[in-house]
């Protein structure tokens, strides 16, 4: 850990804290900064021209990233019987019905990453709200884990398919991929994710809608990044 810490001490007199860098020197720091005992997860801090405390301006999305965010996701569909050989032939990790409801329900059990229903299950699973909720993993049509194609949700799922919402705060924090994918790959991540969030703008946020945006690594330091680079391409 002193070794590590030395080399983020390092790399953060490299730059500037006040000056805004383009994505490919930001990501200079990170791999300078980086541990080389795991592989760190990237992650991009937005700040948003929003009013977090009205109901309709709160963001919320999905992305697709082109070449995922680096990490094995476990699925668990809770469909109609008619459904579970579906889910499970597009990839699912756990797929069932009511016996996957009892044993989140007498285990408190969570050991997956997304969690995804139909229509018709939703209501016996959103009776699972006080265990699934603190997990983030309770499923919501708006981001697509509630639905009737369940094949498509499990596949999207485990290609990368990543979902976002703005803290109480109007900050986003997001990853895009892991350190060890390269400076382009997560560049074209985060261009999908902008493409996406730039569409959800309030219509009721005045202003500027993406204010600040910062890129960070586990255990690296935070780079402000030039908005204007990426947000070109996105819109």
């Amino acid at each position: 850990m002193a070794h590590l810490a030395k080399r983020l001490a390092d790399t953060v007199k490299l730059y500037d804290s006040a000056k805004k860098y383009r994505f490919e020197e930001a990501f200079g720091f990170m791999t300078k900064g980086a541990s080389k005992k795991f592989d760190e997860t990237v992650d991009l801090a937005i700040n948003l021209g929003i009013d977090p405390k009205k109901s309709d301006q709160m963001v919320r999305g999905t992305c697709v990233y082109p070449h995922g965010l680096g990490k094995v996701v476990r699925v668990l569909a809770i469909v109609p019987p008619d459904k579970v050989e579906e889910a499970k032939a597009a990839g699912a990790d756990f797929a069932g019905g009511d016996e996957m409801i009892e044993k989140i329900e007498k285990e408190s059990w969570v050991d997956y990453d997304k969690l995804l229903t139909t229509p018709a299950m939703m209501g016996k699973v959103g009776k699972l709200g006080k265990i699934l909720g603190r997990r983030g993993l309770m499923p919501n049509p708006k981001v697509g884990t509630v639905t009737n194609d369940i094949a498509g949700a499990v596949k999207l799922a485990k290609a990368g398919k990543g979902e976002f919402k703005v803290s109480k705060t109007g900050v986003l924090c997001v990853p895009i991929g892991k350190v060890s994918f390269g400076s382009q790959k997560l560049y074209e991540n985060a261009l999908e994710l902008f493409r996406n969030l730039v569409k959800l703008k309030p219509s009721t946020a005045k202003g500027s809608f993406i204010r600040k945006i910062s890129m960070s690594s586990t255990m690296g330091p935070g780079v402000k990044l030039d908005e204007t680079e990426i947000l070109d391409q996105a819109k």
